[in-house]
């Protein structure tokens, strides 16, 4: 595995949310502080895969809180493959407002170039977020030892914030949404 160079640069690209989702004035929680109010900033890796899906869900579901901020990551290998870009920015609409149905919580997303691990450690070390929720493909030890896994990348490299690697369907659990 190569190491993550700090001067190393990136190409992305802001998704721009349609009207889709409703404007909604910061929540005013009289009895929280002011750092619960400003809320957290929560990564979610995301890509077309089912366990992808998975995760979100349950980050929505178990994570997410009033205040907070989801940011969508997806990596691609190009930017300018037009094709993947709308199926991307297709999907993240549809997970933005979903989010915002069943846990009331902003999205912000981000396409990046490159290799995904590399670029969704970047993307934590830019944020700093309370949490990066990836998803698994289930792969056996011996599997991810020999094809690599972005887990696994992730998890060891990605020192600014907890890892959080949610399970496939297949491990049992069934999604609720």
């Amino acid at each position: 595995m190569e190491t993550v160079m700090e001067d190393e640069e990136y190409n992305w690209s802001e998704v721009k949310l349609h009207s889709l989702i409703p404007v909604v004035p910061e929540p005013e929680l009289d009895r929280e502080t002011g750092e619960r109010r400003r809320g957290r900033d929560i990564v979610i890796a995301i890509d077309h895969g089912p366990n992808s899906k998975h995760a979100f869900d349950w980050a929505v579901t178990h994570l997410c809180r009033l205040a907070d901020t989801l940011h969508l990551v997806h990596a691609v290998s190009s930017l300018k493959n037009e094709i993947v870009y709308e199926a991307t920015q297709g999907l993240i609409e549809k997970l933005a407002v979903e989010a915002f149905s069943v846990a009331m919580v902003k999205t912000v997303a981000r396409i990046v170039e490159g290799d995904a691990g590399k670029v969704i450690c970047k993307e934590a070390e830019r944020l700093k977020p309370s949490a990066v929720v990836m998803g698994t493909r289930g792969r056996g030890i011996i599997q991810s030892v020999l094809q690599g896994s972005v887990a696994e990348y992730c998890l060891h490299n990605c020192k600014i914030a907890p890892v959080i690697i949610v399970p496939g369907k297949e491990a049992g659990e069934v999604s609720v949404i």
